[in-house]
C-alpha cells in the first residue's frame, strides 16, 4: 500500500488538515501504516497536483492560512480501484526468527531475555488494542458500514498481537526447557 491510499482513505473519512490527517495516524491508521508528518504533507501535495484532493484555505488569527483538504470524486475512483485491487502476499521477514535459528552460536539466556522484551512490547500492544475495542466498539455485532470496517482493521491486529504474544510464550517455553537439560 502507498501512503497516499492511506491519505486517501483517511479523507474519505473525513475532510482535514495535515496536521488533523497526522494526528488521525497518530490515533488509529498508523498503528497499521505509519508515516511521519513530513511524509503526510509532501503526500497531500502531490495529491492535489494529481488531481485526487481538493483543499479549501481557511483564514487564521495571527497565523498562515490553513489548507483543509477533501478528496475529489478523481480521489475517489483511485480509492475504489485501489480497494477492489489484489493484495500480494506480504513477505514473513522477522529478525527475531532468524535469530532464533542462529541461537545455538549466542547464549539463550540472552536471547529468552530479547524474546521477553519483544512479548512484553507486543502484549502492551495487545492491551491497547483491547482497550480500543472495549471503549469504541462495545456491540460489534451492531456494526455496518465504515465503523464495522474500522472494527474488522482493529481485530486484525488483535490477533496478529495475541498470536506473537502466543509465539513468544511458546520460544520462552522452549528455549528454557533447553538451558535446563
Amino acid at each position: 500500500m502507498a501512503l497516499e491510499h492511506a491519505i486517501l482513505v483517511s479523507l474519505a473519512e473525513r475532510p482535514g488538515t495535515g496536521y488533523e490527517i497526522g494526528q488521525q495516524f497518530d490515533r488509529s491508521i498508523g498503528y497499521f501504516w505509519s508515516a511521519t508528518h513530513q511524509q503526510i504533507y509532501r503526500t497531500l501535495k502531490k495529491l492535489h497536483a494529481d488531481d485526487l484532493v481538493s483543499f479549501e484555505s481557511v483564514a487564521q488569527d495571527g497565523r498562515p492560512d490553513k489548507k483543509v483538504y477533501t478528496i475529489s470524486d478523481a480521489g475517489r475512483e483511485v480509492l475504489a480501484e485501489w480497494a477492489m485491487s489484489p493484495t500480494p502476499l506480504q513477505p514473513l521477514r522477522n529478525d527475531l526468527g532468524v535469530k532464533l535459528r542462529a541461537a545455538e552460536f549466542g547464549d539463550l539466556a540472552t536471547i529468552i531475555g530479547e524474546l521477553k522484551a519483544h512479548r512484553d512490547e507486543h502484549l502492551a500492544q495487545l492491551t491497547l488494542f483491547n482497550g480500543f475495542e472495549a471503549a469504541y466498539y462495545p456491540t460489534p455485532n451492531s456494526l455496518t458500514g465504515r465503523k464495522l470496517h474500522q472494527y474488522l482493521v482493529l481485530r486484525g491486529g488483535i490477533r496478529s498481537e495475541q498470536g506473537f504474544v502466543d509465539w513468544c510464550d511458546e520460544v520462552i517455553d522452549a528455549l528454557e526447557r533447553e538451558m535446563s537439560t
